[in-house]
C-alpha cells in the first residue's frame, strides 16, 4: 500500500507530466523538422511513396490535374493503363489527399472529359471516388480554354446521323475535407474585392499556356492563381502531387504561400527547378514571399523518414 501511494504521489505525477510533455515536445520538433524537409521542395519521386511521407493535416490546399491516360509520352509513367487500373490507382492518391489536407483544406482537380469515339466521363468518376472516401464536393469551375482552330473530327459533317461535339473546356472540381470553412487570419486573405467578384463567377475563359518548358498540358498560372486566391491564405502550404514543370509551385511562391511539389518524371523536376531557381533570384519582385524560403531539388530517396 504504501510502495502505491508513493508511486501515485503528487510529485511523481509531477514528474511523470513533465517526462511525458518533453516527449511530445520533442516529438513535434521532430515532425516539424521533418516537415520542412518537404516544404518548398522540388521532390522527384512516386506520388504514394512521396505523399506517405507528408504528415496528417499539414496541407491547406492541394491543386493538380493527374495524367488523363491517354497515351501521352511522359518520361517516366504508364499513361495507357486499363481504365479500371487508372481509376484505382488514382483512388490510393485521393485517400492520401484527404489525409493530408487540414479540417477544412480544399483541393482543387481539374480534368476533361476525354476521347469521341471512346468517351469516359472521368470527371464524373472522380467527383464520386471524392464522394466515396468523404470530401464534400464544394463546386465545378467551368475552364473554357477556346482552343479549337482547325477542326476535323466534325462527325456527320451538316448531318444529325452521328454528329461530334468537341470539348473546349475542362472542369476543375472543388472539394473539401470535413468542413466547408478554412479557418485563417483574415488579415492574410489577400483576394481583393474586384478579385473575388471575378473568381467566383464559375465560368473561367483562360487561354491555354503557350510556353510548355517541355510538358505536353501545363498549367496556366492565371488559373493557378485565381484558385490560390480564392482558396487559401497567405503562409498556407499548397500541394501539387503531380506537379510537373512547377506551375503550381511559382505561383504559389509569387503569392506568399508554401509548396510541395512532386513529380516522378526528372526531367520535369529539372525544369520546375530551374523556373523556381530563377524566381528566387528576383525576390524583391515577390515582397509577398513568406520569409525567406530555399527552394530545393530533392528525390524522395533524399528525404529522411520517421521512425
Amino acid at each position: 500500500m504504501a510502495e502505491s501511494v508513493t508511486k501515485n504521489s503528487p510529485k511523481n505525477r509531477k514528474e511523470d507530466f513533465a517526462n511525458g510533455r518533453k516527449k511530445w515536445l520533442s516529438l513535434f520538433q521532430e515532425l516539424e523538422e521533418y516537415f520542412m524537409e518537404l516544404i518548398n521542395k522540388i521532390i522527384c519521386g512516386d506520388v504514394l511513396e512521396v505523399m506517405k511521407q507528408i504528415p496528417d493535416g499539414s496541407v491547406h490546399l492541394a491543386v493538380t490535374s493527374p495524367p488523363y491516360n491517354v497515351g501521352i509520352e511522359y518520361d517516366n509513367h504508364n499513361d495507357m493503363m486499363s481504365y479500371d487500373d487508372y481509376l484505382a490507382w488514382l483512388m490510393k492518391v485521393w485517400i492520401e489527399t484527404k489525409r493530408v489536407l487540414v479540417h477544412g483544406g480544399r483541393f482543387c482537380l481539374n480534368i476533361a472529359p476525354t476521347s469521341i469515339k471512346n468517351f469516359r466521363p472521368v470527371h464524373y468518376d472522380f467527383a464520386a471516388q471524392m464522394q466515396e472516401i468523404g470530401m464534400i464536393m464544394r463546386t465545378e469551375i467551368l475552364w473554357y480554354k477556346q482552343t479549337i482552330r482547325r477542326r476535323t473530327a466534325w462527325g456527320s459533317w451538316k448531318s444529325p446521323s452521328n454528329p461530334h461535339i468537341l470539348p473546349s473546356w475542362e472542369y476543375v472540381l472543388v472539394f473539401s475535407k470535413g468542413s466547408w470553412q478554412l479557418k485563417g487570419n483574415p488579415e492574410d486573405a489577400d483576394i481583393t474585392a474586384a478579385e473575388f467578384e471575378k473568381f467566383s463567377d464559375g465560368f473561367w475563359y483562360i487561354p491555354p499556356e503557350t510556353q510548355r518548358n517541355g510538358h505536353p498540358a501545363p498549367f496556366p498560372e492565371e488559373l493557378i492563381h485565381r484558385l490560390i486566391k480564392f482558396y487559401s491564405y497567405r503562409g498556407n502550404v499548397v500541394l501539387d502531387m503531380f506537379g510537373g514543370t512547377g506551375t503550381v509551385a511559382i505561383v504559389s511562391y509569387k503569392t506568399g504561400r508554401r509548396f510541395i511539389h512532386i513529380d516522378i518524371s526528372e526531367e520535369y523536376c529539372r525544369t520546375a527547378y530551374q523556373r523556381l531557381y530563377k524566381i528566387e533570384s528576383q525576390m524583391e519582385l515577390f515582397p509577398s514571399v513568406v520569409g525567406e524560403p530555399t527552394v530545393e531539388y530533392k528525390k524522395s530517396s533524399d528525404l529522411s523518414r520517421l521512425s
